[in-house]
């Protein structure tokens, strides 16, 4: 997963988004890799604007 990937307004739910985080895990057997740390801290910085943008459009 490249930075670029990352946009800001994603389409990706949270839930979605959380779901890929766990799968990441499972496949890398608990310790991840170089490359799987940054696909992993991306996916967790979507994630949180994800979460974000729940809870404006929530309020």
């Amino acid at each position: 997963m490249s930075p670029d990937s990352v946009a800001p307004g994603s389409v990706r739910s949270a839930a979605e988004l959380n779901d890929q985080i766990r799968a990441l895990w499972r496949r890398a057997g608990g310790s991840l890799s170089a490359h799987e740390r940054v696909e992993y801290e991306l996916l967790v910085v979507e994630w949180a604007a994800a979460i974000r943008g729940e809870v404006v459009e929530a309020a």
